[in-house]
């Protein structure tokens, strides 16, 4: 933008929000510079602000928090973040009904705090800290929790949205049960902010179970990290989440997570200990680094991976995974909800550009095999530039058709989501 049209563009926009600066160094997204930042505080005028920006040729990329601006490509451009943190409300909590209704600017925690007075909760797992609601839904981030209850697509039953035009729509309701049609929710999930911007969701809630337990076993092989998931999966033992972690030495851990009355936990977790076996033990509390993402298990950071695939192939995944690491000379620790295919890497910050890419190739390849995928989620710039961080997708030419049916002039978050969109 040339400084005569930045100046009119933030004219138009403090005309429709309050609250309108320019962009710092610290507003980058991934690296990307802003021009203008905006902090609606209602859907209304979120809808302003885009019809404005939308007049004036402005991209935008929607911030709940930022603790996950990093991921995904680069924008191509970003011209204005419109900022949803003073949209951090919890607007109803239907204990009766088993809803909350919120803001997309709320803090998770805040929203489980709140229907936690109610010993219920929003059965959301948040891997990164100061995630906003608005934030998880556009990245559809998960935790251990996802093998028990699903994701945001399984408790998501109503939202509120802006199109790149101002156009506020709705979709779903305040019930579990709603009438067919287009399920909107499902579609802005994930999708990072290219389709819409999220501004309110409403969720259905579960109880919070009145006991825990969690049950660890060791491993040393991938073989044997398959037949424990299988064991558990395909047992009587109901578990609330399968997780597992290996790590660069070789040392593997297999962590089931089991919820319930008090009387059958205890049943479960003694069923549990036996299934396992040798060396497995119970504990009330989760195991170190339980749902949260491995590259954040320092500040250092690094490459963050997610690897997908049908959990007849988490032996095949994580062999390939840990002999690629192994052939490129570069430290790799796997975690994330095995019992659901869905695991995460991470590879330290300072791993060779091409160590890394020859990770991602031969993993992304076991992926596939296995009815699954491999995305980078998060990288230093270097790596970000050498390796295709989505991989290939089949259905790339749906998913193009349907940016144009909501954002046919690309100015939500342009080139950020798989295939440049």
């Amino acid at each position: 933008m040339t400084t005569v049209s930045l100046d009119a563009a933030r004219t138009a926009l403090s005309s429709a929000c309050s609250d309108v600066a320019e962009g710092t160094p610290a507003d980058a997204v991934a690296g990307v510079p802003v021009a203008l930042v905006a902090r609606p505080a209602s859907t209304a005028e979120t809808g302003e602000l885009l019809r404005a920006a939308a007049g004036h040729g402005l991209t935008v990329v929607a911030r709940g928090r930022g603790t996950k601006s990093g991921w995904g490509r680069p924008p191509e451009r970003a011209d204005l973040v419109v900022d949803l943190s003073r949209m951090s409300a919890v607007l109803d909590h239907a204990a009766g009904d088993l809803i909350v209704d919120t803001q997309a600017g709320a803090l998770l925690a805040d929203v489980q705090r709140t229907v936690g007075t109610a010993g219920q909760r929003l059965a959301l797992d948040e891997p990164v800290p100061g995630s906003s609601i608005g934030g998880v839904l556009a990245t559809n981030t998960s935790g251990p929790g996802r093998f028990g209850v699903g994701t945001a697509r399984d408790l998501l039953i109503g939202c509120t949205v802006v199109r790149a035009d101002g156009v506020v729509a709705k979709a779903g309701g305040r019930v579990v049960k709603n009438v067919a049609g287009y399920d909107l929710g499902k579609l802005v999930i994930g999708s990072f902010g290219t389709l819409a911007v999220v501004t309110e969701a409403v969720f259905r809630l579960h109880p919070v179970p009145p006991a825990r337990r969690f049950v660890t076993a060791p491993f040393g092989t991938a073989e044997d990290a398959g037949r424990l998931v299988q064991a558990v999966v395909h047992s009587q033992v109901v578990p609330s989440a399968v997780e597992v972690e290996w790590r660069p030495d070789g040392a593997g851990t297999i962590g089931v997570g089991l919820g319930g009355t008090a009387a059958g936990v205890e049943s479960r977790t003694a069923s549990t200990l036996q299934l396992l076996g040798a060396g497995a033990e119970a504990a009330e509390e989760p195991p170190p680094g339980w749902g949260v993402l491995p590259w954040h298990d320092t500040a250092a950071g690094g490459t963050g991976l997610k690897l997908t695939c049908a959990i007849s192939g988490l032996t095949a995944v994580l062999d390939v995974a840990q002999r690629a690491a192994t052939d490129a000379g570069v430290p790799l620790t796997l975690r994330g909800s095995g019992g659901a295919g869905v695991l995460y890497g991470a590879l330290p910050a300072d791993a060779p550009v091409d160590a890394v890419a020859t990770v991602v190739s031969r993993t992304r390849a076991v992926c596939g095999e296995h009815g699954g995928a491999l995305v980078v989620v998060e990288a230093p710039a270097p790596v970000q530039a050498a390796v295709d961080v989505w991989g290939p997708v089949p259905a790339i030419d749906l998913m193009r058709r349907v940016k144009d049916q909501f954002d046919p002039e690309r100015r939500l978050a342009p080139g950020r989501f798989v295939g440049g969109i």
